[in-house]
């Protein structure tokens, strides 16, 4: 599929969903990171093909995104089906992220939009998106997430931070090995990666 989303579009289909979610009588706040996360704070400038929503936040607390609960299913097939959208357009992709744990301060760090009365769109701060973009360029190679990683410019000490939180997603050997590599390609040299 495609790229789809540009900043602009992004926000036309969440306050599509908005209105959709408002006449349904429910109201959700998302917690979104990834390409369209990037777009939403003007870090990037790359379309994207969808948005990526690693948890549901409810009485200050996240919950994991998968499954996404009945309503917003509904709100969001209907946004899908009015713009001629894939069925993933808006998707739990990353959600096997927060079952591990997202990054310390996580919450205290994200930017926050209202979309109407009935969505509250949280996106992850850059810092954080170092974080996820490391990662998923350690595990699917340079791609995207090696453009956005140099997007964002981060410094040795974000990269580090980094890649000893992902280290608690996969604290395998041969993960450590390509950690190692990803550090090297972006500079890092002999970094203390913790145990």
């Amino acid at each position: 599929m495609t790229d789809i989303l540009n900043a602009s579009r992004a926000d036309e289909l969440l306050t599509a969903l908005a209105e959709q979610l408002a006449a349904a009588g429910e109201r959700y706040e998302l917690v979104a990171v990834g390409g369209s996360a990037l777009l939403a704070l003007g870090l990037i400038d790359r379309p994207t093909r969808d948005v990526d929503v690693v948890a549901l936040r409810q009485a200050g607390m996240l919950t994991k995104a998968e499954p996404f609960p009945r309503a917003l299913v509904g709100a969001h097939d209907r946004v899908a089906r009015d713009y001629g959208l894939p069925e993933d357009w808006l998707n739990a992709g990353p959600a096997d992220l927060i079952d591990f744990g997202l990054p310390a301060g996580f919450l205290d760090r994200v930017e926050t939009r209202t979309f109407g009365q009935a969505l509250t769109v949280h996106f992850a701060s850059r810092l954080d998106q170092i974080h996820f973009k490391l990662y998923a360029f350690v595990d699917q190679g340079v791609g995207k997430h090696g453009q956005d990683l140099r997007a964002l410019q981060p410094t040795r000490d974000e990269l580090v931070q980094a890649a000893r939180w992902s280290r608690t997603h996969d604290p395998s050997d041969g993960y450590r090995q390509m950690l190692e590599e990803a550090l090297e390609y972006l500079g890092v040299h002999g970094a203390d990666l913790g145990a």
